[in-house]
Formats: C-alpha cells, structure tokens, sequence
C-alpha cells in the first residue's frame, strides 16, 4: 500500500491508497501542501524500489535532498520512526561540495535546475535514486520526475536511468506512472 499525507481533523496523519487510488488523488483530495504529498511520495519510493546490496540494519536508510530544501519540516516528519526493511529512515540535506553517494534517495530541488545534469552525472555508477520535481527531469537523466496533471501528482520514471544504477521498481509502482524507455 501506498500511504498518502492528508490533514485529519487538523492535525497531521496518513491515509492508506493502493498505487491504483494514489493515481486518482489530487493535492486537493489530500488536503496537503504539494511538498507534504511530495514527501510521502519520497518515502514510498524507499519501499517499491529494491536496492543491489542489502546494508546492515543499523545503516540507516537516507533520504537526501540536495539545494533549497522545499519540504519545510514534512519529509522529517514522515520518516520519522519509520523503518525499510529493518532500517531506520533518516534525511540529509547535502550542500555544494558534500558527496550525495551516501544517500539512497535524492531528491534534488528547483534550486539546482542548472546544475541537476551535472549532478546526475556525478552519480552514475551509484545506486542513489534520483528524484526531482524540475520540468524534463527524466529527459537529462534523472530516475524519477514528479509533475503535475489535471491537480494530481504524476511520476515520469526512466527505466534506463534506473537500470543503469542497478536499482529495480515495483510493477506496482510502474503501473501508475508514465514510463520512459
């Protein structure tokens, strides 16, 4: 199941959707900020996309953002508590000059649009899965790009980018999405 941000009675909490109801959902049926949705879109990628080499349990999953990091304080507090395949969620913000190969997810912001090529060629040959919101993401490269249709959050996923980084995606996860060969 996919799990989906959504206020409840004022207060944060979650709703369970099928990657079938996910694909129908707008922002507004979420009554969410985009960035929160985001960010459950984030953690849901931890769990239907498999990664080549299993680390300890005591590593912790990274969820990285690189530039301005456009979630405020909702992709922590989605992550938080929570555990992939017996590891520890976590978030990392990675400025100029850090090295994002130790993330497993990375997010890279609208601030980096000049630089998001270069960034995803600095990755190649790692198994960081590369997720962004800048319009023709998946054209330079990138693995994962979220954009907006109609209200609703969509994915354009390249299989060739994420085959090239020896990283697998669910069919559940491919059946919702627009996919690039």
């Amino acid at each position: 199941m996919l799990i989906t941000a959504a206020q409840v009675r004022g207060q944060d909490g979650y709703a369970y959707h099928s990657p079938g109801e996910l694909k129908r959902l707008s922002v507004e049926d979420l009554h969410g900020p985009e960035y929160q949705v985001k960010a459950v879109f984030l953690f849901n990628f931890a769990q239907f996309v498999s990664w080549p080499s299993s680390q300890p349990s005591d590593t912790p999953f990274v969820i990285g953002i690189v530039g301005d990091d456009p979630f405020d304080t909702y992709l922590d507090e989605t992550v938080r508590g929570e555990k992939v395949n017996n590891r520890s969620l976590t978030t990392q913000r990675f400025r100029h000059g850090r090295d994002p190969r130790t993330c497993n997810i990375l997010f890279i912001s609208q601030s980096e649009r000049e630089q998001a090529a270069q960034i995803i060629s600095n990755l190649k040959g790692s198994s960081v899965l590369t997720v962004s919101d800048i319009d023709g993401f998946a054209d330079l490269g990138g693995m994962i790009e979220l954009f907006t249709e109609k209200n609703k959050i969509r994915m354009r996923i390249n299989l060739e980018a994420v085959k090239a980084a020896n990283l697998k995606v669910s069919s559940k996860l491919l059946r919702v999405a627009e996919v690039k060969h």
